[in-house]
C-alpha cells in the first residue's frame, strides 16, 4: 500500500466507502493521519467499524480540525448540483480531493521518481490500459497496473527503480485531483457522455483537458484525434509547446504523429515515417477501435524506450479484457466472441463493425433509441438471437432486414446461435457474437455476470468445460 506523509497527524474526513473509499482509508491511516469516515450506506459503516475506524456523520457533526475531505468519485462534486457534504466542506474552505489525488502525493513524496502514465477518454481507456500494462510487463518493466480498473490506486506496491504506473482515470477522478500530474498523460478520444455530472460536452471535454494541465518540458501527451473535441484539445496543447505532444489517428495520414491505415500501424514521429508493423493479424486488437488502442500503446512504448519489435510481440501476446470483445473459444471455422460490455448501441457498433458474417445475440434492457443507430450494420449479420425484454422491440426494428429468432434466454441463444453457424456452408468464419446493446438487469446482475455466462454457455457447447455449468447459463 502507498504512503501519503503528507498528511502524517492530520484529520482527514472520507465520504463513500466503496473499494477505492475504503483503501484510500486504510492508506491515510497507515500515513499517520487520524480519518473519520462516513457512508449512507449502514452495511458499509458498519464494516468501516469494525475495522476501527471513527465513524463521523459528516452531514451534522462537528468539522474542527478537518484538513480535507477525500470524495468517492461516484458522489457529484458539481453537477447536477454539489452534493450536501460538497457544499459543507465548501462552505468551511475545507479542500476536496481524491484518491488519485493522494496517489499524486505518494508519488511526489517518494524517493524514486517512476513514469506515471495517466488513460482517459470515453471510450478504449479501459483497454488501453490493460495494454500498455501488458507491454511494459512483456517488456521487463515492473508494471503497477490500476485506477478505474483493476486495483485502487493507493493499493498498489510502492515504488522501485523499475516501476511503471499504468492508471485508467475517470473524468469524476480527474475533478478531484488538482495537482494530477502525469508523466505520460493519454486522451482516447471524447464523445458525449456523464453530461449530467459535468453540465454540458463543453464541460466535460474541460475536466478531460485538465488531465494536461500541469504537464511541462519532459512529459509526453499521446492524444486521439479523431473525435472533434480531443482533436481541439490536441491543437491546443500544440499551439503552447509546454509538452510532447503525439497525436494518434486511426483511418487518416497525418503529418506527425501515429496512425494506423487499414490496419497497418505508422509511426511519423521522426525524420521520416516508418511502417511498423501490420496490426491486422492480431485477433484480440481487432477493428479500427483497438487499432487505435495499439497505437497509443506504441507511442507509450516508444516514449519508455522499448524496441519496435518487442511492443509489436507484445501485442501478439495481449490476451485482451474479459467481456470487451473477448474470444472465448473457436472451433470449426466459428469464433465466440464475448463482448457483453456493450450495453448500448453505441458500444455494440464497435464489435458489429469488426466482424462480417455475424450470428449476433442481442437484448435485455434496452437503452434510449434501441438499435435502430446500428441500421448501417445489419448487413453484416447473418441471424439475430433476441433475448431479455428488448427481444419484441429489437425484433420489430430488424423486421425485413435481418433474420431474426425470439431466444429468450442466453443459454438458448448461444446453442441456437452455434447450431445455425456451423451448419452454414458458406466459405466464410462466422462469429456468434454476443453484443447485447442492452443493459442485463432483467436477467442478469451486471454485464460481468452475462459475459461469465455466455463464456460458460459456449465452452459447455463445445465440450471444454463440465455439462453441470450449462444450468448456470439459462436464467
Amino acid at each position: 500500500m502507498l504512503n501519503v506523509p503528507q498528511y502524517q497527524g492530520s484529520r482527514i474526513a472520507v465520504f463513500g466507502l466503496g473499494r477505492s473509499g475504503l483503501v484510500s482509508a486504510r492508506a491515510l491511516r497507515e500515513s499517520g493521519a487520524e480519518v473519520l469516515v462516513w457512508d449512507d450506506n449502514e452495511t458499509r459503516r458498519a464494516e468501516a467499524e469494525a475495522e476501527g475506524f471513527a465513524v463521523k456523520d459528516l452531514y451534522s457533526g462537528d468539522w474542527h480540525g478537518i484538513e480535507a475531505l477525500l470524495l468517492s468519485p461516484g458522489v457529484p462534486l458539481t453537477h447536477p448540483e454539489p452534493h450536501d457534504v460538497v457544499k459543507r466542506a465548501k462552505k468551511l474552505n475545507v479542500p476536496v480531493i481524491g484518491d488519485i489525488e493522494l496517489f499524486q502525493m505518494a508519488l511526489d513524496a517518494a524517493e524514486t521518481e517512476v513514469p506515471f502514465i495517466a488513460i482517459t477518454g470515453t471510450n478504449g481507456k479501459s483497454t488501453t490500459t490493460a495494454l500498455i500494462g501488458h507491454m511494459a510487463a512483456f517488456c521487463g518493466r515492473d508494471a503497477q497496473v490500476g485506477g478505474n480498473i483493476g486495483k485502487p490506486v493507493l493499493e498498489l506496491t510502492a515504488p522501485r527503480p523499475n516501476t511503471v504506473y499504468v492508471i485508467e482515470i475517470s473524468s469524476y477522478q480527474i475533478d478531484l485531483a488538482p495537482h494530477l500530474h502525469p508523466s505520460i498523460g493519454i486522451l482516447t478520444n471524447i464523445t458525449p457522455d456523464h453530461i449530467d455530472r459535468h453540465g454540458s460536452l463543453d464541460g466535460y471535454a474541460a475536466v478531460k483537458e485538465k488531465l494536461f494541465a500541469r504537464q511541462a518540458a519532459g512529459d509526453d501527451a499521446m492524444i486521439g484525434i479523431d473525435t472533434p473535441a480531443s482533436a481541439q484539445i490536441c491543437s491546443r496543447l500544440l499551439g503552447k509547446g509546454l509538452q510532447r505532444v503525439v497525436p494518434v489517428s486511426v483511418g487518416k495520414a497525418i503529418g506527425r504523429g501515429i496512425y494506423v491505415l487499414d490496419g497497418v500501424l505508422y509511426d511519423n514521429t521522426g525524420t521520416q515515417c516508418v511502417t511498423v508493423g501490420n496490426l491486422k493479424p492480431m485477433k484480440t486488437l481487432a477493428g479500427a477501435h483497438n487499432w487505435q488502442n495499439a497505437a497509443i500503446a506504441y507511442a507509450v512504448g516508444r516514449s519508455l524506450g522499448f524496441p519496435r519489435d518487442r511492443i509489436l510481440d507484445s501485442f501478439e501476446s495481449f490476451a485482451g479484457l474479459a467481456h470487451r470483445m473477448e474470444i472465448v473459444a473457436e472451433e470449426a471455422g466459428v469464433r465466440f466472441v464475448n463482448d457483453s460490455k456493450a450495453t448500448n448501441a453505441d458500444a455494440a457498433e464497435k464489435s458489429l463493425g469488426t466482424y462480417d458474417n455475424i450470428y449476433w445475440i442481442a437484448g435485455g434492457v434496452a437503452k434510449e433509441g434501441g438499435i435502430a443507430p446500428l441500421e448501417p450494420f445489419f448487413p453484416r449479420i447473418r441471424k439475430a438471437y433476441l433475448i431479455g425484454q428488448a427481444a419484441e422491440a429489437f425484433a420489430e426494428t430488424l423486421s425485413g432486414k435481418v433474420e431474426t429468432v425470439l431466444a429468450g434466454t442466453l443459454g438458448s441463444a448461444v446453442a441456437k446461435a452455434h447450431a445455425d453457424a456451423a451448419s452454414d456452408a458458406a466459405p466464410m468464419d462466422k462469429v456468434v457474437l454476443l453484443a447485447p446493446a442492452c443493459a442485463s438487469f432483467d436477467q442478469f446482475a451486471n454485464f460481468e455476470e452475462r459475459g461469465d455466462s455466455f463464456r460458460k454457455a459456449v465452452l459447455a457447447r463445445l465440450g471444454k468445460a463440465e455439462a453441470g455449468t450449462a444450468g448456470e447459463v439459462t436464467p
